[in-house]
């Protein structure tokens, strides 16, 4: 054991006990699972999920984590912590925390209430029907006969448990009401609902964790609506259990408000670079060759993700340490120059997009990066068209570099916010009229979106045709986001983000 739980004393008698065993075998199971829901959680593996259970010593630790806080609510006693376990995605946090912990606690405290949510709906919901069809499997009735789930309260959303009581032999069980769970969203209604548990899995979207408001909805609801449905302000505790997005989502704004009664647990998926977000420290003794889980999160698996999610999405849900990319964030002595193009046969696709502007000699540049994706994996910056050309102008230019690329070759035109953005793009939409091309609505901040290629860039995955345009470009990312232009890599990011199928780690696992 990772960390010694407390054992919980049987209050049935030796003799009795020695009964139940020649009875009913499995009443064994009951006693272990009652020990410890590490324990549990390996028994019932089976009923919610159809994957082999692939053991990793983190699983353990936070299953004992988890059973410390509830054998103090438990007991009715006040808490010592409000629980903060950051961790990547893709290692069975979701069916610890949300679809195996809540039965548990109900096999040993019927009467226990929950509240859980995620930044979904659906995943939420998919959580709790889990929960749900273990409570309703044969083998779990094999071991705990008598709870179920009350008839006339049984939806995904909002179920109750119920409790059989064996008053006399030959007469009907009575049935004593036990606790509850309520599936809601972030930011869903919790108004009439009390918990004696409060468990929050993934409050964020990583889509959606670089919008300030995404960010302030979220951290609002945990602090001025989810911390009113206390059973009991003194015992019940919150866990939070989430991989980090950003400096200031639900974790960093929980911790950075200095509390003491929170403690904070963090899992880097790899300690090469993260050693100091590892917490606490003692930990480290089981990472093996600086892995959290070798099997799940290996060296090459961490590779692939790192080029999938760019630096900052890595360094946030793998490593824990959401800091955003500062400047060098593009190594462009990476680069190399070629003088001549690959053969046909070896290029996959060829796109241009156009982040556009409607200055004349003036303000921002209108920047045109044509972006080839070759068959071996790598990529071929083959030429950048860039100016400050008012309206009418840049739609004929625009059309004549169409006309000069030749209709194999994709388009993608930024389409700003708002009714203004959107007619712009329209008009260049009719203007290349016979050629592919496409609108496209970039999310999130430019930094982020030029996370994943500036990856490939500084793994010298990024070549550049050779041209006047050469000193320009590199200079521009040379100092991103710093410069005073930033149209060259918006242009470069929205291109490479449809040559390559950007990839998010999911939350719910």
């Amino acid at each position: 054991m990772l960390v010694r739980t407390k054992h919980i004393k049987p209050k049935t008698s030796k003799q009795e006990q020695s009964k139940l065993l020649l009875e009913n075998p499995l009443y064994i199971v009951r006693i272990l699972n009652n020990r410890s829901f590490y324990n549990f959680f390996q028994y019932f593996w089976s009923e919610i999920s159809t994957d082999e259970l692939v053991l990793n010593w983190h699983m353990e630790f936070i299953c004992n984590e988890l059973q410390h806080v509830a054998e103090r609510v438990g007991a009715n006693q006040k808490k010592e912590h409000d629980l903060v376990i950051n961790i990547p995605p893709g290692t069975s946090k979701t069916s610890i925390a949300m679809k195996m912990f809540p039965v548990w606690c109900w096999t040993k405290w019927h009467w226990m209430r929950f509240i859980t949510s995620s930044y979904s709906q659906v995943l939420s919901l998919e959580s709790g029907e889990a929960s749900r069809d273990l409570i309703r499997s044969d083998k779990f009735k094999s071991v705990y006969p008598e709870l179920e789930i009350k008839a006339d309260k049984d939806v995904k959303s909002n179920y109750k448990i119920v409790k059989n009581k064996i008053v006399s032999k030959g007469h009907l069980p009575k049935q004593i009401l036990g606790g509850n769970r309520y599936s809601t969203s972030v930011g869903g209604s919790v108004t009439g609902f009390h918990g004696h548990i409060l468990i929050v899995d993934d409050p964020l979207n990583p889509y959606e964790a670089v919008s300030a408001k995404a960010l302030a909805t979220t951290n609002h609801w945990m602090d001025e609506v989810l911390s009113t449905r206390k059973v009991d302000k003194e015992v019940t505790p919150t866990i939070l259990i989430m991989q980090r997005l950003h400096q200031n989502d639900p974790t960093g704004h929980l911790i950075g408000k200095n509390k003491k009664n929170v403690k904070h647990i963090s899992l880097p998926g790899t300690l090469d670079g993260y050693m100091d977000n590892l917490k606490p420290e003692y930990l480290k003794q089981y990472y093996k060759d600086n892995l959290l889980d070798p099997k799940r999160l290996s060296k090459e698996v961490l590779f692939e993700l790192e080029q999938d999610l760019g630096q900052y999405g890595f360094a946030g849900q793998i490593g824990q340490n959401p800091t955003p990319p500062g400047g060098g964030m593009f190594k462009v002595d990476k680069f190399s120059i070629i003088d001549r193009m690959p053969m046909e046969h070896e290029i996959a696709e060829i796109v241009r997009y156009w982040d556009k502007a409607g200055s004349a000699g003036k303000g921002a540049f209108t920047c045109g990066v044509k972006i080839a994706k070759l068959k071996n994996g790598k990529f071929i910056v083959v030429d950048v068209k860039r100016g400050q050309w008012a309206t009418e102008e840049r739609e004929s230019i625009i059309k004549a570099v169409a006309e000069s690329d030749g209709k194999e070759v994709k388009i993608y035109t930024e389409q700003e916010p708002g009714s203004g953005g959107k007619e712009s793009a329209e008009a260049t939409v009719r203007n290349l009229s016979g050629f592919v091309v496409n609108r496209d609505l970039p999310r999130g901040d430019k930094v982020y979106r030029a996370d994943p290629y500036s990856v490939q860039v500084n793994y010298g995955n990024v070549a550049l045709l050779y041209g006047a345009w050469n000193a320009a470009y590199i200079e521009e990312l040379r100092f991103f986001p710093f410069g005073t232009y930033k149209d060259q890599v918006d242009a470069s990011s929205g291109a490479f983000s449809k040559l390559t199928a950007k990839k998010i780690a999911h939350a719910n696992y």
